[in-house]
């Protein structure tokens, strides 16, 4: 395999000029002229007119319709071409591993789940997953060529300067994975490793468009909890790219205090909303969600757990608003420390209790005594979809492909 072709060295569409114009039409729905562009981007008519006629060449761009704008000739409207590129992105979770495939636009086009394979062989994990992406893009009817690379949002700890797997609590058999330069080799791909919490922030931040917030974190309740955190645009990863392992945060457990096993007035907020432990309390509260023996048994409780509160049951709708309250009550901890003005929350299990949980949260946040900040603090869920984590493990190709850095300014010697 060319060493180009491995790890994380993503194709570019090369310059900064060309991913500004790219970024500026990405994020205009309705398109924009070369005069916009010129006027949004600071670039020259000039260099405008070189840089699109490059994406237009490459099919990431086109002419669509024309306006008239005051005097002189119409202007030609230029509008991205979202089924020119691809990225697909792999979500690890202990029951299950998602696949989806984005265009340009971040639309998902494809997906499909396969149940995780154990890594007791870990060539084995990487056929699997080979396998998976490799299905996805070809019964998607899509060049594979025009797949930019292959993003994986896997639990932490992860080594993402190596691209290592390291030893998720909760993927016991998954040590020490190789799994980004693996991945890589046996699909021809470009791959990038990621913290699932991160992904999913960047994700929320790639695709909100014009709409982006400066400053947000993002509340992610799957298997376990997390916050991925964005800073000035800039997603927050730590030394080691495993920023974001909130769930050592110490709460107040209100109406969990004194539950079947023995947790206190305060707990770590990890524990404290464990699924696994949600499903246990609505039993001791007569709410029976079915017999929990594995992660897949879990799933299905949650399912019962959701259908309950669609259904009205007010056990289930009470419970589930003290999950968000005490996953407020740790936000609070990352909105006072950081100042931010947006709180996020998503994941497999927020999706399908946030009905109930979302305004809980939210009270809790905004209402809390202790939130310091005096600006008003937006708290939202996210509209990425259960698979949230899959969808940002696809845009961190995206991002990495398309977005303009500061960096590609630099002069190197």
């Amino acid at each position: 395999m060319a060493e180009h072709r491995r790890g994380a060295n993503l194709p570019s569409i090369g310059g900064f000029n060309r991913t500004v114009v790219l970024d500026a039409v990405r994020r205009s729905p309705d398109g924009l002229s070369r005069v916009e562009l010129a006027g949004r981007t600071g670039l020259s008519a000039q260099t405008v007119s070189n840089v699109t006629r490059f994406l237009i060449e490459a099919g990431m761009i086109v002419e669509s319709g024309t306006v008239v704008s005051g005097r002189g000739k119409p202007r030609t409207i230029l509008r991205l071409e979202p089924g020119s590129r691809f990225a697909v992105g792999v979500h690890i979770d202990p029951a299950v591993v998602t696949y989806v495939l984005l265009d340009l636009a971040g639309t998902v086009v494809a997906s499909t789940t396969t149940s995780t394979p154990t890594a007791d062989d870990p060539e084995q994990v990487v056929r699997t997953m080979a396998s998976a992406v490799e299905d996805l893009v070809r019964t998607s009817d899509v060049d594979v060529d025009a797949v930019l690379g292959v993003g994986i949002a896997s639990p932490g700890p992860i080594d993402v300067d190596a691209g290592i797997v390291l030893d998720p609590p909760f993927l016991p058999r998954w040590k020490d994975v190789p799994l980004r330069d693996a991945l890589a080799e046996a699909t021809g791909h470009p791959v990038l490793l990621e913290k699932d919490v991160t992904a999913a922030a960047v994700g929320e931040m790639f695709l909100a468009g014009e709409s982006s917030a400066r400053n947000f974190a993002f509340v992610y309740f799957g298997t376990g909890f997390g916050v991925g955190l964005v800073v000035d645009h800039e997603p927050v990863r730590g030394t080691g790219g495993n920023a974001g392992d909130a769930g050592h945060i110490m709460v107040e457990q209100g109406p969990f205090a004194g539950t079947p096993d023995g947790q206190g007035d305060r707990g770590e907020v990890g524990a404290a909303v464990a699924p696994e432990r949600i499903v246990r309390i609505a039993a001791s509260r007569g709410l029976d969600l079915g017999d929990v023996t594995d992660l897949g048994s879990v799933d299905r409780a949650w399912d019962a757990f959701a259908a309950a509160i669609d259904a009205g049951d007010p056990r289930a709708i009470e419970l589930a608003a003290e999950t968000g309250t005490v996953m407020g009550r740790a936000a609070v901890v990352i909105v006072n420390l950081l100042d931010i003005d947006r709180v996020v929350f998503g994941g497999p299990f927020w999706s399908r209790v946030a009905a109930a949980a979302l305004p809980a949260a939210r009270a809790a946040i905004t209402e809390s005594p202790i939130l310091v900040p005096k600006h008003p603090v937006t708290v939202v869920e996210t509209d990425r979809g259960a698979d949230v984590a899959a969808v940002g493990a696809a845009c961190l190709v995206l991002d990495a492909a398309l977005s303009p850095r500061a960096s590609a300014l630099l002069i190197r010697r």
